[in-house]
C-alpha cells in the first residue's frame, strides 16, 4: 500500500490544492482533494483486469471550487433537504438559505464545504492506506448551531473496500447529517448511460415525497412498486414509468429506509455493470440512503478525459439520516447533544 501527496493546481482565488493517492498491492486506487475533502478517481478493475476510473469527476480544483453537479463532494453540516429551509432545536429555530425551489434547504446550502480547505493527514494503518481532512465549522455556518470540529478519513484497503469514516464534536445541540455525493459508472466514468447496471437494495421501504423531494413523512412499502430493489434489477427497467415519484424526480432521486438498522454496519446496497463485470456493494450503519440516478447531470466544468456528463450517466449511493428527518417526530433524528462525539462508517465495496 502506498499515499502518494501531489499538487492538484490553484483556484482563481488562489487556493493551493493537493491531491492524495491510495494505492493497494492490487493496483487499485483511489485519490482525494483537501479541497472539500472531494472524491476524485477511483480505478478498480473490470473482470479482464482491466483498470478504469469508476467515479465521475474533474480534471482541475476550479471546477471543485464551484462543483456544479457536486461530483465526489463531502456533504456538511446536513446531506439532503430540510423543508421549508428551516428546523427546531431545544426550543430555538434556526433558518437556512432557501436554495432548493427556492423553499427548501439542500446540502445545507450555497456556502457548500466543496468550497473550504480542509487540513489533509496520511496515516499507513493494518487495514490499509488513509488520508484524513480535518475542518473546523464556527457557530452559526451555514445557519447551524455550534462549534463543530469534523474529520472524514478515506481508506484503502487491500480488499479493495474504500472505507469512509466521519467524525464530529460540538459545543451546543446542532444537526450533524454528512455524506459523499460520489456519481459512480462501474463501466467507467466516461462510458455513458448507468441504465444497464442491475441495482440490489436491502430496503423494504422508502420515504415518498412530494415533487419538491421533501417527504411526505409517509414510510411506504417498495412491493409492487417501481422502487422495489429487493431482487435485483437494471436501473432503466422502470425508471420511466407512469409513477408519480418518478415523474416528479426524472428519474429516482429517493430515500430507501434500510433494512435492520441499529447502529451498526451492514450491507445496503450492491450494483453491478454486466459488461464490465465490476460489482459495487455499499455498506453502512445510518438508516437511509439516497439512491439517485444523475438525472440532473449536465456537462459543466473541465471533466475528467474530456468525458460527457449527461443525466442518467452516474449513480449515487448518499447514506444518510433520512432527508427533512429534523422536522419528522417519528423518525430517527440527525441530532447531536453538546460534549457528544459523532461516528459514522460508509464502505464501498469493489469487486
Amino acid at each position: 500500500m502506498s499515499v502518494l501527496i501531489k499538487d492538484f493546481g490553484t483556484t482563481k482565488s488562489g487556493l493551493e490544492t493537493k491531491l492524495y493517492v491510495l494505492k493497494n498491492a492490487n493496483g487499485t486506487e483511489a485519490s482525494f482533494t483537501d479541497l472539500g475533502a472531494a472524491w476524485v478517481t477511483m480505478k478498480v478493475r473490470d473482470k479482464k483486469g482491466d483498470f478504469s476510473d469508476v467515479v465521475l469527476g474533474y480534471d482541475d480544483p476550479e471546477t471543485y471550487f464551484s462543483n456544479p453537479t457536486s461530483c465526489g463532494e463531502c456533504v456538511g453540516r446536513n446531506a439532503n433537504r430540510i423543508g421549508g429551509a428551516a428546523f427546531t432545536l431545544s426550543g430555538k429555530t434556526y433558518r437556512l438559505a432557501k436554495n432548493n425551489n427556492g423553499l427548501n434547504n439542500l446540502h445545507s446550502g450555497p456556502d457548500k464545504w466543496f468550497s473550504h480547505m480542509f487540513e489533509g493527514r496520511t496515516a499507513g494503518t493494518e487495514e490499509g492506506s488513509s488520508v484524513t481532512f480535518t475542518l473546523f465549522s464556527p457557530d452559526g455556518s451555514q445557519g447551524f448551531p455550534g462549534n463543530m470540529n469534523f474529520s472524514v478519513t478515506y481508506t484503502l484497503t487491500e480488499n479493495d473496500e474504500l472505507i469512509i469514516r466521519y467524525e464530529a464534536d460540538t459545543d451546543a445541540d446542532t444537526i450533524i447529517n454528512p455524506t459523499n455525493h460520489a456519481y459512480f459508472n462501474l463501466a467507467g466514468h466516461n462510458s455513458g448511460s448507468i441504465e444497464g447496471h442491475k441495482v440490489w437494495i436491502n430496503a423494504d421501504a422508502y420515504t415518498p415525497a412530494d415533487k419538491y423531494s421533501i417527504p411526505t413523512g409517509e414510510i411506504a412499502p417498495t412491493a409492487g412498486t417501481p422502487m422495489d430493489f429487493t431482487a435485483p434489477k437494471t436501473i432503466g427497467q422502470d425508471i420511466d414509468s407512469e409513477f408519480d415519484q418518478l415523474q416528479y424526480a426524472g428519474g429516482y432521486d429517493h430515500n430507501w429506509v434500510l433494512n435492520d438498522y441499529n447502529g451498526k454496519v451492514r450491507l445496503a446496497a450492491r450494483a453491478e455493470d454486466p459488461v464490465s463485470g465490476r460489482i459495487m456493494e455499499c455498506l453502512t450503519d445510518l438508516p437511509g440512503m439516497q439512491f439517485y440516478t444523475g438525472n440532473m447531470l449536465k456537462n459543466l466544468g473541465s471533466k475528467k478525459d474530456g468525458a460527457d456528463y449527461l443525466p442518467r450517466y452516474g449513480f449515487c449511493f448518499e447514506t444518510q439520516y433520512f432527508p427533512d428527518a429534523i422536522n419528522k417526530s417519528d423518525w430517527p433524528k440527525p441530532i447531536v447533544k453538546a460534549g457528544e462525539k459523532y461516528r459514522s462508517t460508509t464502505i464501498y465495496r469493489f469487486m
